[in-house]
């Protein structure tokens, strides 16, 4: 997929106002040992929700991605704050959203350009929508569908 296809896919919507009620809910530190527990939690879920093997690896890659974005971009080093991830399952979509109350999307001065992250999230959700959040930081929404041509009936 060219970059400017990527590109299509990411999209800007206005900030969030209020919160949904979820099936599962997860807020943890924003520091680099978390993202393997909220790694494992979701599989677990995902695994739980009878989910085929191939869609449970994309969203973990996809969750493991947007919280390393927390983690190394959100929050200063030192004060590490919140990730929330919550994970809501209807009939046909996972949509998992990643958030955190920090710098927000392109504020960091830690890099020195884009990286794959995001990208790589648009590349294996079937959506993606980004958020600035109400008095601060950033909503990464991602949307896979629950069957994908060729799974099996």
């Amino acid at each position: 997929m060219g970059a400017s296809n990527v590109q299509t896919q990411l999209r800007s919507v206005a900030p969030v106002t209020e919160r949904s009620t979820t099936d599962v809910k997860l807020t943890l530190p924003a520091r680099p040992e978390n993202v393997s527990v909220i790694r494992h939690v979701l599989g677990a879920f995902a695994e739980a929700l009878r989910l085929p093997d191939d869609l449970v690896e994309d969203l973990r890659l996809a969750v493991t991605e947007a919280c390393t974005n927390v983690v190394r971009h959100a929050y200063p080093a030192d004060v590490p704050g919140p990730v929330e991830i919550s994970i809501v399952p209807t009939d046909d979509f996972v949509t998992v959203v990643v958030s955190d109350h920090g710098r927000g999307i392109g504020a960091s001065s830690d890099t020195t350009g884009p990286g794959l992250g995001l990208p790589l999230i648009a590349a294996i959700a079937d959506g993606v929508e980004l958020q600035p959040v109400q008095g601060g930081g950033s909503r990464v929404a991602m949307t896979f569908a629950r069957h994908r041509p060729g799974d099996a009936a």
